[in-house]
């Protein structure tokens, strides 16, 4: 079947739900450098990172199709907790997460007859960690490449005492606004 999107992402979990609402794509993921720009708002950096990747997946690829582009980040206090760069700072994430409510951001940009974007924003308060947890959470191996040293769809799930927001927002992909944008676009979940 012909792709009705370019998804311009690597992510086995947003073609998980991708494939989860049946939208058809193909995947061309793009390298940018995703650093925080100097006091940056959170806000402002997942929009512009979702923007940045959809506007690079659109050069590659000539905008043949939509391009989807989502950028997803864990906010506690203001920061931003990107993907650990290695265990101790793994370690540090989750005993910051422990007992205290954070945000996920994630944005989304779809580039196609015009640019659409929006933004998702999920409330996620985890429950006491002890150390021995948090230690044998890491020798899974599921944090080491997750924003907040976490995958809510995995192990991780069992520290989220409540979440109040978009489920598939905190894997990456908010679907709601992905379905909204795409219907913008002409592409239809449901016909």
């Amino acid at each position: 079947m012909t792709a009705q999107i370019i998804l311009a992402s690597a992510s086995p979990r947003r073609r998980e739900l991708l494939d989860q609402i049946g939208v058809r794509y193909e995947v061309c993921p793009v390298d940018i450098d995703e650093t925080p720009k100097m006091a940056e708002p959170p806000l402002v950096y997942v929009q512009r990172v979702a923007a940045e990747k959809s506007a690079a997946c659109a050069v590659i690829t000539g905008v043949s199709k939509p391009v989807l582009a989502a950028d997803t980040a864990v906010i506690l206090n203001g920061n931003i907790l990107g993907k650990p760069l290695g265990r101790d700072q793994g370690l540090s994430m989750l005993r910051q997460l422990s007992g205290t409510t954070h945000h996920v951001f994630s944005a989304i940009s779809l580039r196609g007859r015009h640019h659409e974007e929006a933004v998702s924003i999920t409330e996620v308060t985890f429950r006491q960690l002890s150390e021995a947890e948090i230690a044998a959470y890491w020798e899974t191996g599921e944090p080491d490449d997750k924003a907040g040293a976490y995958a809510i769809q995995g192990l991780g799930s069992i520290f989220v005492k409540t979440i109040n927001g978009s489920f598939s927002g905190v894997m990456g992909l908010p679907l709601y606004e992905t379905a909204e944008l795409l219907a913008k676009q002409g592409i239809e979940i449901l016909r």
